[in-house]
């Protein structure tokens, strides 16, 4: 099969059966062997009933349907195990993304050997309440990252290698930084599309606002860590908790040495309890250690996870 394309979607059934034409039309047009996932996260409206619709209509059309919302992350690692073409196209359901894009995304897949290309959507037709947040974590996510050609991260639009999607993990809010796991994974060809974008025919935004925005940079603090030191949590608890303790050990000398100082040479003096220094000393000292325990307690744990020898190979003989 040539293209699978997996489409999460929440409460759009307005504009599912016009997004079904408008991918089945570019498929036959190009001669494309395909399939259409969609993937319903919990919709309350009726959008499962349009799909077992669309499914009467065509063989290519298959259907998952969540109990509850679970989020983009969820639908997207559903609709990625079941996947079975050699190019997979993820797109969003609300008819902003253009299934014209497919045969050029296709064509950088197959023909460039890129791994991964995200689409850009150069010129947007969003609130700025969800432009410039979006603006903001881009900037940052590349920074994070060091994938510098990217501007747009999140965008619903991406065309990846099958290798990819059956190796990386999404899961909790990482569908925003698919680039970034599959980087992670040793997918280095990473590319980028600028893509029509369309301002939204039915319904309204899932944006989440202020709220999704700062979760979406704790995640991508939680991804760097891991991606970093996931493996190896003793090269960051370790070097910060002796850090610590030493700078707190040479405090505690140094208190100690000013007040002997002073008594040898009859110079007033006070109790080394009754200095604050003495007190922030040992308050380092103890954290120095705790963050110590702590990275011995994570080479624990990493050792004994069952993931700590999957180790991803492309070729064997």
């Amino acid at each position: 099969m040539d293209i699978s394309v997996v489409v999460p979607l929440y409460n759009e059934e307005e504009s599912l059966p016009e997004l079904y034409t408008w991918i089945e039309r570019v498929m036959k047009a190009n001669g494309f062997s395909f399939e259409i996932i969609f993937v319903n996260d919990g919709s309350t409206d009726h959008s499962w009933e349009v799909i077992e619709n669309l499914k009467a209509q065509s063989d290519a059309v298959k259907g998952i349907k969540f109990r509850r919302n679970y989020g983009k992350s969820a639908a997207l690692y559903c609709g990625f195990e079941r996947a079975e073409g050699d190019v997979v196209i993820t797109m969003d359901a609300d008819l902003q993304d253009s299934p014209d894009e497919i045969p050029e995304l296709y064509r950088m897949i197959t023909q460039e050997k890129y791994d991964l290309i995200s689409g850009w959507k150069q010129k947007r037709y969003d609130p700025l309440s969800k432009t410039i947040p979006t603006k903001l974590f881009n900037a940052t996510a590349r920074a994070v990252s060091g994938i510098n050609n990217l501007h747009d991260f999140n965008c619903g639009l991406k065309a990846y290698k099958k290798d990819v999607i059956k190796n990386i993990e999404v899961y909790g809010e990482m569908h925003r930084y698919i680039p970034y796991l599959a980087k992670n994974y040793g997918f280095n060809r990473i590319g980028e599309k600028i893509v029509q974008h369309q301002a939204r025919k039915f319904g309204k935004t899932k944006f989440g606002g202020l709220n999704r925005f700062f979760n979406g940079y704790l995640d991508l603090l939680s991804l760097w860590f891991l991606s970093k030191f996931g493996i190896k949590p003793m090269h960051i608890f370790g070097f910060l908790g002796s850090l610590m303790f030493i700078i707190g050990f040479i405090a505690v000398i140094i208190v100690g040495a000013s007040k002997l100082y002073a008594v040898s040479h009859g110079l007033p003096y006070r109790l080394v309890t009754d200095s604050p220094y003495f007190y922030l000393s040992l308050t380092m000292m103890i954290l120095g250690t705790q963050l110590f325990l702590a990275g011995f307690i994570g080479e624990l744990i990493a050792r004994n996870a069952p993931e700590r020898n999957n180790y991803k190979i492309e070729k064997e003989f």
